[in-house]
């Protein structure tokens, strides 16, 4: 508690000091005249801040859009018109793709078409072939059964 009486007692003297020397009165005007003109400068102050912050402030929006968005909303534009030649692009591919498509499609059933022309063309030969061996054969059978008989005969060589 000595450390509490010893604070107490530092307070007290302190107190005694600051009444015993008061300011004057000129001094206590003194000070009030500057805080007054401190005061009147804050105000002027405020007033030009005031006027000057939203003027400041609209050529910072408009600088920070100058440099900053609008060259963003440029590219993306430029993304934009690209991905629309892309589209374009493809959909030209995928167009192009079907008719090629279509073209060989086409071109595939003429091919089966010819084969299968020609091959009815070889089966009709085919058939006509054995309507005329079949004749053939009649005849050649017609011809030995109506023909006489044929003899052979083996000459002898000499000496055997």
């Amino acid at each position: 508690m000595s450390v509490d009486r010893d604070a107490i007692e530092r307070a007290r003297m302190r107190l005694a000091e600051s009444g015993e020397e008061r300011p004057d009165d000129a001094a206590l005007q003194a000070l009030l005249e500057r805080a007054r003109a401190g005061l009147e400068a804050l105000a002027l102050t405020t007033a030009e801040l005031e006027t000057a912050i939203p003027e400041r402030l609209e050529a910072s929006v408009q600088k920070g859009l100058r440099e900053e968005v609008i060259p963003v909303a440029r590219h993306l534009a430029e993304v934009r018109g690209l991905s629309g030649q892309t589209i374009r692009r493809l959909e030209r591919l995928q167009t192009d793709i079907a008719s090629e498509r279509q073209a060989r499609v086409e071109d595939l059933a003429l091919l089966v078409d010819l084969i299968t022309s020609g091959w009815r063309g070889v089966e009709k030969r085919l058939d006509r072939m054995e309507r005329m061996l079949d004749r053939v054969e009649r005849a050649l059978d017609e011809r030995a059964a109506s023909a006489p008989p044929l003899y052979r005969i083996d000459r002898q060589q000499p000496g055997a």
